[in-house]
């Protein structure tokens, strides 16, 4: 008995993976530095009076865009729509993010490149009393003094009243009074420097007469620092879990011990963090001062007025910062410009070291209670 085998065709192979075409990690970024370079190369041809700086930007501007151009179209020829939207869409998000930032080190490479002219031990070291605004030498130290005493007045006046005011809205406030309270608080934090200062400048002239003292410059910037430190610590307390509290009530420990022993702990981290990027918020400001203090080439360490001497000037960092600016000689001006530029390095650095300290005590001391 035989039998006829027939022999079916065999079918075409056909790429059943799962996984498409995909670009290479490297080609979005080599994209990228190649049409920034291309496009900053045709800016200077065109226009070589473009000073460096401007140069960049405009290379790093012109070139992402033509890069999202290419990439986009790189990515749907090789992985197709859906995944070439997604890349374009993170190019995007990763640009704006470039973009946000770009203001920030433009203000660094500024006020750096200006200020190291004259960031040296000198200028640490003496005033600017009996200098010349031409002169090369001259410093800052009346002006750094000036800073750290009325910035420390102003935070022992600021952190008491805020954080009591945090913990009545957490753990006491109910109704009307709450609500009214958060509104005053929210309403105080848009309220313009310059406003704090003049608050500030009518509330001692009321007691002194005219009158400009350290003081009141503090006071200034009390009311520009203490609705930021209720905020904070507000959220920061509100954090603290309930069950912790409820334990301590458990165990019959009245309200207020609880929050001494029990939430403040728990929440100190948080709190000395928000204290410090409050002071790093308040330590900049000019108007209030230059309302409030004035001004003086002189060392003066006694902020406190009298009705014997109402006017007690003292000269904080950015007040000098502006008058070294403002006051430059129109033949010579680089001194009082080199001094100001290193006055604003200063107060960058200064910035930028509160909110580094402020973020590491929040991060190495914060309370594991979950873990």
């Amino acid at each position: 008995m035989s039998t006829n085998l027939r022999e079916r065709p065999v079918a075409p192979e056909i790429d059943q993976s799962l996984t498409g075409g995909q670009l290479n990690k490297w080609i979005p970024l080599a994209t990228l530095v190649v049409c920034v370079v291309v496009m900053t190369a045709l800016i200077a041809m065109f226009n070589p009076d473009t000073k460096m700086f401007g140069l960049l930007v405009g290379g790093i501007i012109s070139g992402g865009l033509v890069a999202l151009v290419v990439i986009f179209a790189l990515s749907w020829s090789v992985e197709g729509r859906r995944r070439a939207m997604n890349r374009t869409m993170a190019f995007v998000i990763f640009g704006a993010f470039l973009l946000a930032c770009l203001p920030l080190f433009s203000i660094l490479y500024t006020t750096i490149t200006n200020g190291l002219h004259r960031f040296d031990i000198e200028f640490f070291t003496e005033t600017m009393r009996n200098v010349k605004p031409t002169a090369d030498h001259g410093g800052a130290l009346h002006a750094i003094t000036g800073t750290l005493i009325v910035t420390g007045l102003a935070t022992i006046i600021s952190v008491p009243i805020g954080l009591f005011t945090a913990i009545y809205l957490v753990e006491y406030g109910k109704g009307t009074l709450k609500r009214a309270i958060t509104f005053l608080v929210d309403v105080m934090t848009g309220i313009p420097s310059i406003v704090a200062g003049l608050f500030a400048y009518s509330l001692f002239s009321l007691v002194l007469g005219p009158s400009k003292s350290g003081l009141a410059g503090a006071v200034a910037l009390c009311v520009l620092m203490i609705p930021y430190i209720v905020r904070n610590c507000e959220e920061i307390i509100r954090l603290v879990p309930d069950k912790l509290r409820e334990a301590s009530y458990a165990l019959g420990v009245t309200k207020w011990r609880t929050i001494v022993k029990i939430v403040l702990p728990t929440s100190i981290s948080g709190i000395v963090s928000a204290v410090i990027i409050a002071i790093a918020r308040i330590i900049g400001e000019t108007a209030p001062l230059l309302i409030t203090m004035g001004y003086t080439a002189s060392m003066n360490t006694n902020p406190i007025p009298t009705p014997n001497q109402p006017i007690n000037n003292m000269t904080a960092l950015p007040v000098m910062v502006y008058y070294q600016y403002m006051q430059a000689p129109g033949r010579n001006p680089d001194a009082s410009y080199a001094r100001s530029w290193a006055g604003a390095l200063v107060l960058v650095l200064i910035v930028m070291l509160l909110n580094i300290v402020g973020r590491w005590v929040a991060k190495k001391f914060a309370p594991k209670i979950n873990r």
